[in-house]
Order: C-alpha cells, then sequence, then structure tokens
C-alpha cells in the first residue's frame, strides 16, 4: 500500500512540476557524462593496461601498482610534500575571505566596499600561467623588482622560484592573493541573510563592532564556515596540479614535487597509465576518508555536518 502511494506521490510531483526537472536536466546530463561515465576507468589501476587490448581485455594485477607505489622511494616524500602543502594552504587561507567578508560587513563607507570587492575580486580571473609568469619576473634574483628593493636595503638577492624553502610560502600566499575576494563572496551572501535588528539591538546595549562579530555574525554563518570548511578538507589531496607544475623547477623539486604532479608526470609524460590511475585512486581514497573523519568529528563537536 506505501509502495503504491509513493508510486502515485512521484507521478504528482512529476507532473506538476516537470518544468524544474527539466530545468535541471542538462545539469544531471553533464555530471553523467563528465563525472559518472569517466569512473569507468578505475579498472585500469587493477589492470596492466594495453591500449591496443583495451580494458576489458587487459590482464588483471590486482593491487600490484598500489603495492609498487607503497614501496618506492618517492612515496613517503610526495606523501609529505603534499600533506604539508595541504594543510598550510587551508589554514593560511581560508580565514582571510571570512575575514574580509567581516570587515566589509561592518564597514560604514559602502562606496569603499565596492572598490574593495573589486580589487580583491579581480585576481581571481588571472589564469594560472600569466600568475605564475608574474612570479617569475618579479622574483628574478636580475631583473625582479622584489630583489631590487631587497638590494637597495643592502640585502643580497634571493631566488626565490628555485628554492626549496621558499616554494611553498609563494605557493600559498599567491593562492590567498588571487581567491580570496572570489570565496568571501559567499560569507558576504551569508552574512546578508542576518536580521538587521539583532545589530540594532547590540547597538543599543552598547556593543562594540568586535562583540556583534564574535555573537552575531559567526554564531549566523558558522554552518556556512562549517560547510565550506569541510569541502576545502575534502580535496586537500587534491592540490592545484598546474600551479604546481608551472611554478616547479630543477632546483625545487625537493618541496614542489606533490602527487599531482607525479601522477602527470608518469601518466601522461611516460605514459604509464595503470600505475599513475592507481596512484590517483589511492589519492582520492585518502581524501574521502579525510572527509568521512572531519565529517564525523564536526558533526559531534557542533551538530552541523554535510550528511
Amino acid at each position: 500500500m506505501n509502495i503504491q502511494k509513493n508510486r502515485l506521490l512521484t507521478r504528482l510531483v512529476l507532473k506538476h512540476e516537470w518544468q524544474l526537472y527539466l530545468f535541471i536536466l542538462p545539469t544531471v546530463v553533464f555530471f553523467l557524462i563528465f563525472h559518472y561515465a569517466p569512473m569507468y576507468g578505475i579498472l585500469i589501476a587493477f589492470k596492466r593496461y594495453n591500449i591496443a587490448r583495451g580494458i576489458m581485455e587487459s590482464p588483471w594485477v590486482g593491487l600490484f601498482y598500489f603495492r609498487r607505489f607503497f614501496s618506492s622511494n618517492m612515496f613517503w616524500d610526495l606523501m609529505a610534500n603534499t600533506l604539508i602543502l595541504s594543510f598550510y594552504q587551508l589554514l593560511v587561507s581560508f580565514p582571510f575571505p571570512l575575514i574580509l567578508a567581516l570587515m566589509l560587513n561592518h564597514s560604514r563607507r559602502k562606496g569603499m566596499n565596492g572598490i574593495v570587492q573589486t580589487v580583491t575580486y579581480a585576481p581571481h580571473f588571472i589564469s594560472l600561467v600569466v600568475l605564475s609568469g608574474m612570479l617569475y619576473l618579479f622574483t628574478s634574483p636580475s631583473t625582479g623588482v622584489i630583489n631590487y628593493v631587497l638590494n637597495r636595503v643592502g640585502h643580497e638577492s634571493i631566488n626565490f622560484m628555485g628554492k626549496p624553502e621558499w616554494f611553498r610560502h609563494l605557493f600559498v600566499f599567491t593562492h590567498v592573493w588571487q581567491h580570496t575576494g572570489y570565496q568571501a563572496i559567499i560569507f558576504l551572501a551569508a552574512l546578508t541573510s542576518i536580521d538587521p535588528s539583532h545589530y540594532e539591538a547590540a547597538t543599543l546595549d552598547g556593543a562594540s563592532k568586535m562583540q556583534k562579530i564574535w555573537y552575531i555574525d559567526l554564531p549566523s554563518i558558522m554552518p556556512t564556515v562549517i560547510t565550506l570548511l569541510l569541502l576545502q578538507v575534502g580535496r586537500m589531496m587534491n592540490m592545484d596540479t598546474q600551479k604546481a607544475l608551472l611554478m616547479q623547477t630543477a632546483t625545487n623539486l625537493g618541496t614542489s614535487e606533490i602527487i599531482g604532479t607525479y601522477v602527470y608526470k608518469i601518466g601522461l609524460i611516460d605514459a604509464q597509465f595503470s600505475y599513475s590511475t592507481a596512484i590517483n585512486l589511492f589519492q582520492t581514497v585518502i581524501n574521502l576518508i579525510i572527509l568521512v573523519i572531519v565529517n564525523k568529528v564536526s558533526s559531534w563537536l557542533s551538530e552541523e555536518s554535510l550528511w
């Protein structure tokens, strides 16, 4: 009886709201074609893939390529470089959009807010190739403006792009500069949903701006903050491979060689398709495990979670 009721209800919903389902159909088709259909290629990680024989006809090798990666000399270096860079970027880059949004929300100069938003939002549209070119030009030991300033104050030139100890700092803080304005839009949108009467009551009680931020803004947008944090944690192992490759030099490989760049080199350059697929699958599984753990911890501590 319940099954018949559910079927009837489904038919009624489809009949009266078919326009909405038709509207989301292109998005569903897009995800099916470009996100779900390619998952068939995961089989390559468990086979000795041969292009001529195809995926199904290639011989099974089980976990051979996973064991090969775990026992390789590169495993621990790649894991360390990827995790350190991921945590570093998360800790540094996540607070900046939130701080910017809170500052703009409490700024009395609304005209200036538009200028600040435009200036901070614009770098998001700079391509990574252009950004990397700017880095090489600005940090050049001979002609870069940064080293020119250092020389003027009596400091020797530094080859920023060639030293491993500078790679992570440049990678993270250029990310902050490029994406802070864009990511702040989400927090600004969440702040607009706060009832203005809360601020008026706080003003009458003599609350300062910091008290309004601490007792009104942050509690109100905490679900948004936690959701965005969980989404970023779920992508921790997937660092920006294109940017890392563009910033990578022969002398900074000690810190710039991450899992993504290694997969690119052995997969597309060396054509080791099965090996690179196994490494990439391992990376995805680690992301999933981290996301599940952090989501569970978040549900315990704050009762906010993705599911």
